[in-house]
């Protein structure tokens, strides 16, 4: 693994078919400070293993998936790689360490811009998402193969939701605006999957703060697709996610040997 910003031939696998070839950028840059005080919200341990690294061997258990990206805090790639070099992850994945920018949005463009050109598929992951099961991983790549600009993976709600009008002061109460149908919302996780082409073109035209990539593909006026998402794909942010976290890994243990 090198953390130069773009693989050298020899550090990239060849074999699989072209057309077919899926890279996976994970922005781990961000500080988590939802979750209190401590390190990167990355870097937070579960069952004694960083959640990056979580992360990452999600994304190399589909046999889908020849290279990951891990876009590293800008001053924090040193770190990162030797993380990565320190425990095991799959001989048939490649992994790279690039410095990330000082938004989602820039690192997420730093590590595309470091992916080699014979990849026309790319995946986004959040390094807060550790537990994703393969096949959530494995249905975001098929659907991108069978011609998708974008696809999401994502859960209906149990929730009622509320359009409000935001309070001044914060704790004031809160007018409700409208309710939204429940039947046509849907919470999004990742991996978020593209066309690479159009990931590419998307970032280059769309300067807004945005909170994911399929976002920006949807204000390029293409199609976004949902396939269905996973109950243990959600989002750690909270110390109570932490304890669910756990609770997911000593399941797994306890049914799998995972």
């Amino acid at each position: 693994m090198s953390d130069d910003s773009r693989p050298s031939p020899s550090e990239v696998r060849t074999g699989t078919p072209a057309g077919h070839r899926t890279a996976v950028v994970i922005p781990a840059a961000g500080k988590g400070v939802r979750l209190g005080p401590g390190a990167p919200k990355a870097l937070r341990t579960l069952n004694g293993t960083p959640m990056l690294i979580h992360a990452v061997r999600a994304m190399a258990a589909s046999r889908a998936v020849s290279l990951v990206v891990v876009v590293a805090p800008p001053d924090g790639a040193p770190e990162v790689k030797s993380l990565l070099d320190a425990h095991a992850l799959p001989d048939r994945t490649d992994f790279l360490v690039v410095p990330g920018g000082e938004s989602r949005q820039e690192s997420v463009r730093l590590g595309l811009e470091a992916l080699p050109p014979d990849y026309d598929i790319v995946l986004v992951h959040d390094a807060a998402r550790p537990l994703v099961p393969v096949d959530t991983v494995d249905a975001v790549i098929e659907a991108v193969r069978d011609g998708a600009h974008a696809v999401v993976p994502a859960l209906p709600l149990a929730d009622t939701v509320k359009e409000v009008e935001p309070a001044q002061t914060p704790g004031d109460p809160e007018p409700v605006v409208a309710t939204p149908q429940r039947a046509r919302l849907r919470a999004v996780q990742t991996p978020q999957g593209f066309d690479r082409a159009t990931l590419i073109h998307a970032h280059e035209t769309v300067t807004d703060d945005v909170t994911d990539d399929a976002s920006m593909v949807e204000q390029l006026g293409l199609t976004v697709v949902v396939v269905p998402g996973h109950e243990e794909a959600f989002k750690v942010t909270r110390p109570l996610d932490l304890v669910l976290a756990e609770a997911v890994l000593a399941r797994r243990r306890l049914n799998d040997g995972f």
